[in-house]
């Protein structure tokens, strides 16, 4: 049977949605792997390593955080609050902002936060070692360039 997706590849790895996809997915399960000794998700990890990386000489809040690490304003307060319960963060009013809290990590989540940065950082380096480092750079600056790029709902 002839294939009948209308789609402008030739082959279906050809399509970088798809291999981005495939891609993410395998790179999700093996950090999912190294954190499941330690107990977290993988967006628990993210976004306490954030916290725990991000200048604090300020107040932080969930919308700081949420915009450092990309991720759901909503997703970043459940995640939060299971954080909390969990002891890695603490949550506080905001000196100036009523309606805020800031958030600081615990001790226990600033240790936490390292055993698992260093075994996430350790699997970064096995996974993306098939591709030599000029390749490697290479990659992270494209990475970083559709990071950055403003995307538009309606865009198709």
């Amino acid at each position: 049977m002839t294939p009948s997706l209308e789609t402008a590849y030739p082959e279906a790895l050809e399509s970088p949605g798809l291999a981005l996809w495939r891609v993410t997915n395998a790179w999700q399960r093996h950090i999912r792997a190294v954190l499941a000794p330690h107990d977290l998700t993988h967006v628990q990890f993210v976004l306490l390593a954030s916290l725990t990386w991000m200048d604090r000489s300020e107040a932080v809040t969930q919308r700081d955080l949420a915009a450092h690490a990309s991720t759901d304003v909503m997703m970043t307060s459940q995640v939060i609050r299971t954080l909390e319960a969990k002891g890695y963060i603490r949550r506080a009013p905001h000196p100036t902002d009523g309606r805020a809290v800031t958030l600081t990590p615990t001790p226990e989540g600033i240790a936490l936060a390292n055993r698992a940065n260093t075994d996430v950082e350790a699997a970064d380096r096995t996974y993306f070692e098939a591709l030599d480092p000029v390749a490697r750079q290479s990659f992270i600056r494209h990475l970083r360039t559709l990071d950055q790029r403003p995307i538009r709902d309606n865009q198709h």
